[in-house]
């Protein structure tokens, strides 16, 4: 069996806002991995274009943006990689690859088309239907061989799977001839890790928590203060009974649910542990608990984010110099895919 170096590579689109599901679900983790793997961490500018136009000022800073979270929550770029996709052509050119190695009726079947496409799916972008063939890409330009993801990514980690495996059958002899072993690509496995990976509104614990809730009162910003924090907490949306001392307690009281899991998360523990300590309280004392716990971990966070944002000249060298080093790798293995399918180089 071909033996792959292990490697985690993580993405995040620049839509604006980043908020606490972003953090929670994603960014915090990223720094985690850091200590014990190689990381690639990628701004996805290419997706952001997918679904509508976006205003060139505001595409840009909130490419900066993401790269700032990134290095606010810890993630040290002269260990890793950080970067933005579209410095590195590699991506768009296995892309098309990809595109003629994954069939039409795996795309169709990818929900998050459905979801962002609605009725009107004749009027969708080809790249909107495309793209999870271009987050493949993403992944294997590195042959990485773990992603972290939520739940909601977990079918296009599958469909990178099978496109990698297509791949790996359909030139199986060519891969081998060319020196590469018994697969070209790794299947690469996903990595789902602690409490609250899907932060919910704190106006609504039945939908997600969203940059595009018309409430900013619904979200924690990342660059909110620690006047705002404090204060979109204690306006979350509660019931009127004590917290349960149970988790079967959550029963129809997703707020309530949703508060406790923030709550765990931030302090790295379970929505048991905080129960076993809160239950049968009232939510006043609790948001209280919340607001100081928030604030410790998210203020610093938001004021690094700040400075760093104040300084465009420094993050976009770190993106120059993290797309440097990104193409090394990501060169090399579209050398290698080139020679598989026989295309002159």
């Amino acid at each position: 069996m071909t033996q792959f170096k292990e490697r985690v590579f993580s993405g995040v689109q620049p839509t604006g806002n980043l908020h606490l599901g972003n953090y929670l679900g994603a960014i915090k983790r990223f720094a985690a991995l850091q200590d014990t793997r190689d990381c690639i961490y990628c701004v996805v500018d290419l997706h952001a274009i997918t679904a509508s136009l976006q205003d060139p000022h505001e595409l840009r800073n909130q490419i900066r943006e993401v790269t700032a979270a990134f290095i606010a929550t810890g993630i040290d770029p002269k260990r890793h990689i950080v970067f933005n996709q579209s410095q590195v052509s590699q991506h768009a050119e296995l892309a098309w690859i990809f595109n003629c190695v994954a069939r039409i009726g795996w795309l169709n079947r990818m929900t998050q088309f459905k979801e962002k496409a609605g009725k009107d799916r004749e009027n969708a972008s080809v790249g909107l239907f495309a793209y999870p063939a271009l987050m493949a890409a993403d992944i294997l330009i590195y042959r990485a061989t773990h992603v972290p993801v939520g739940e909601d990514q977990k079918q296009h980690l599958e469909l990178t799977r099978d496109i990698a495996q297509k791949f790996n059958n359909d030139w199986s002899a060519s891969i081998a001839e060319n020196g590469f072993g018994e697969a070209f690509f790794p299947l690469p496995e996903p990595l789902i890790q602690g409490a609250a990976t899907r932060v919910m509104s704190l106006r609504d614990g039945s939908k997600k928590m969203s940059k595009s809730d018309p409430s900013d009162y619904s979200r924690i910003n990342l660059t909110d203060d620690a006047d705002a924090i404090a204060q979109k907490i204690r306006k979350a949306r509660t019931d009127a009974e004590p917290l349960p001392d149970e988790e079967k307690g959550f029963a129809g009281r997703p707020e309530a649910e949703n508060l406790v899991s923030i709550y765990a998360a931030l302090t790295e523990s379970t929505p048991i542990d905080i129960l076993r300590e809160f239950g049968g309280s009232q939510f006043s004392s609790f948001k209280g608990a919340l607001v100081d716990v928030a604030v410790t971990k998210l203020a610093p966070i938001a004021g690094e984010m700040r400075r760093l944002m104040a300084d465009p000249g420094h993050i976009d060298s770190v993106l120059s110099d993290g797309a440097a080093r990104a193409r090394i790798i990501a060169a090399e293995t579209l050398a290698g895919v080139k020679d598989v399918l026989g295309l002159v180089r």
